[in-house]
């Protein structure tokens, strides 16, 4: 482990994860501000990240990658993407029905997930990355321990928050490097986000680091960093195509091209 992995959290910072975690819980929302400058440096916030990680005493099923597009990066002042851990649990398959009571503020965003077949390494080539990996079609559910916190939660506490993560939505999982000939495939998928219906957005896989598998590496490049290597099993949602919209009830289908077919997602009041 190194270093950075291993630092003991301050008192503060241990108050935070614990808030945090109690919110997560109870889904009764936590003011920013009532936390300013608890978490001021990446190095911080992971750490908060990880005692909240921690907390939940679950297994990690993966992670997700935010700050993948240049648009998304402006919004939060940060010039990198981020990630957030996320529990096994919260990986659920397409289709399926997630209700108020489990969500807080939550958004939906279309992505592209994959699941490593074998560990991975710094050290893999993209080519390298399609080879030990399967790919899915996924619309991700961001959400929020705090209250009214898109676009304006900072940077610091969105790493803080597992990157705010809810749930990670996927449809039929394939090996990546047989649904896709080749790296740059990838680049250039398009989606369509529809609710109840009606055709809200489109979006393209190029928003994401230019290709969904850069986004990948620099996570499995920036986990290795911190001694937590990605391994065989742990999926991840690795970045929206698209602003996201908010997740009200009703039906929700994301229609993927390049025979990544489609993900149904339903949000009910009870």
């Amino acid at each position: 482990m190194t270093e950075q992995a291993t630092m003991t959290l301050s008192e503060k910072e241990t108050k935070l994860a614990n808030a945090l975690f109690h919110a997560y819980q109870t889904h009764e929302p936590l003011k920013e501000a009532d936390y300013n400058g608890v978490v001021s440096d990446e190095n911080a916030a992971y750490r908060v990240q990880r005692k909240l990680t921690a907390l939940k005493n679950e297994a990690i099923g993966g992670y997700k990658v935010s700050l993948t597009s240049q648009q998304t990066q402006d919004m939060f002042d940060s010039d990198s993407p981020l990630y957030g851990a996320q529990v096994k649990s919260h990986f659920v398959q397409s289709p399926v029905t997630l209700h108020r009571n489990e969500l807080m503020a939550p958004l939906a965003e279309v992505e592209m997930l994959f699941t490593a077949k074998e560990d991975l390494s710094a050290n893999d080539s993209l080519a390298d990355l399609m080879r030990k990996t399967k790919v899915a079609a996924a619309v991700e559910v961001p959400d929020s321990r705090f209250s009214d916190w898109f676009p304006s939660l900072s940077k610091y506490m969105v790493m803080a928050d597992a990157a705010v993560g809810g749930f990670v939505v996927y449809g039929q999982e394939m090996d990546t490097n047989l649904l896709f000939d080749n790296v740059d495939d990838l680049a250039n998928v398009k989606c369509t986000l529809f609710h109840d219906g009606k055709e809200l957005k489109d979006g393209a896989s190029s928003e994401v680091l230019g290709n969904p598998l850069n986004s990948l590496h620099w996570l499995v490049e920036k986990l290795e960093s911190q001694g937590m290597p990605l391994t065989a099993g742990q999926r991840v949602s690795s970045g929206t195509f698209l602003l996201p919209e908010s997740l009200s009830k009703g039906a929700w289908k994301a229609i993927f091209d390049k025979g990544l077919g489609a993900v149904f997602l339903n949000v009910a009041d009870d």
